[in-house]
């Protein structure tokens, strides 16, 4: 038995955790792009942009881990093609690899605007631990920045580097940070947590052109998946992601997907849900090593995340993939929490200092409550 896993992020890693950990004795292979072990994205933005965590913070399993369990990492491996039916992977460096089992768990890589100046090499993205190098590095001698883009990452990046003493624009065609997945009252809760650390707000103002004005540039315009592998191998993809089932198997036998790049099968929401969290990315890649192993799993949990914006931290738990209304309950303190329902349903929690909302939001949206 031979499992070759694709990719070098959570879903992967956790892939070969949960195959281990079930029982799994076949040889494992992950084959990643990058240089590193598979490490912890979410501080880049934050702790290790600030300079808080360094690279050897990162792992999310140490060096030892790999030799304790047997699963070798190939670095710099790019996977050129796919072919489901000989079960084979061909690198970039000509080698062909047998497989026994796949998994796609390419991710994502960032989105740039379609504008003058996008694709300049002094644009920042921030998506990897080179690129987070790239971003410290400079940080480290700018005082001026621009952050284009109010998802979470632009909004996180802006607070660290305002933290870092920098004066940081952050620009958004949105009236409000994250006012189309969050509502306006959130938004606008956030917007006021980013003006008080000393940012800059441009709001409601689309990028026509992005020009080197500010010593640092870094544009946060959201993530493309990467499906490409799986789209030429002739596996069902739906708007640019692999289609899995709730075990994580694709339309081809052999063949599992997990994390950024898929469209996912979710047992409880009884529907296909596209996601782009980290922690959903490790329950996805536990599910598939788990099934490949011969265990019954299946993606059934309510995918949610955290983000932490300055010293603001929300707990956010939807089936993301609309809604109709907001409640928003404010408990004093800066405490509060958002309920967002479509056709009268509950479809999602966000919370700011209101852990027992939260957990009590999970249970009710996974049928537990």
């Amino acid at each position: 038995m031979r499992l070759l896993i694709v990719g070098g992020g959570p879903a992967a890693l956790a892939t070969a955790r949960a195959y281990r950990e079930a029982g799994g004795n076949g040889d494992v292979t992950l084959l990643t792009r990058e240089l590193s072990v598979p490490y912890t994205r979410p501080s880049l933005s934050k702790e290790y942009l600030r300079g808080e965590r360094d690279d050897d913070d990162l792992p999310i399993e140490r060096a030892e881990w790999y030799a304790r369990t047997s699963v070798e990492v190939r670095f710099g491996a790019e996977v050129e093609t796919l072919d489901p039916d000989a079960r084979t992977l061909v690198l970039g460096s000509g080698e062909t690899l047998h497989y026994d089992a796949c998994v796609l768990a390419t991710g994502a890589v960032p989105a740039s605007l379609p504008v003058p100046g996008a694709t300049e090499e002094w644009v920042l993205t921030l998506r990897s631990l080179t690129s987070a190098r790239v971003l410290r590095d400079r940080a480290a001698s700018a005082t001026t920045a621009v952050v284009i883009g109010s998802g979470f990452i632009g909004c996180e990046a802006a607070a660290s580097l305002t933290m870092r003493g920098m004066s940081v624009t952050l620009i958004s065609d949105e009236p409000v940070p994250q006012a189309g997945r969050l509502g306006d009252e959130v938004g606008g809760r956030i917007a006021a947590w980013l003006d008080e650390l000393g940012v800059t707000l441009r709001l409601g103002t689309a990028v026509e052109e992005i020009r080197d004005d500010a010593d640092l540039t870094l544009m946060a315009a959201g993530v493309t998946p990467c499906a490409g592998l799986g789209e030429t191998a002739g596996l069902a993809t739906e708007n640019g992601r692999i289609v899995v089932d709730a075990p994580m198997r694709t339309s081809r036998d052999g063949i599992s997907a997990a994390g950024d790049v898929v469209f996912a099968r979710n047992a409880a929401a009884q529907r296909h849900l596209a996601v782009e969290h980290w922690g959903e990315a490790l329950n996805m890649g536990a599910v598939a090593g788990r099934t490949i192993a011969g265990e019954p799993a299946q993606w059934d949990v309510a995918p949610g995340f955290w983000s932490t914006i300055g010293e603001h931290t929300l707990k956010y738990v939807a089936w993301g993939d609309g809604y109709e209304t907001v409640d928003l309950e404010d408990h004093g303190g800066g405490a509060f929490t958002a309920s967002y329902r479509a056709n009268g349903a509950l479809v999602g929690v966000l919370t700011h200092e209101r852990d027992e909302d939260y957990e009590r939001g999970r249970a009710l949206l996974e049928g537990r409550g």
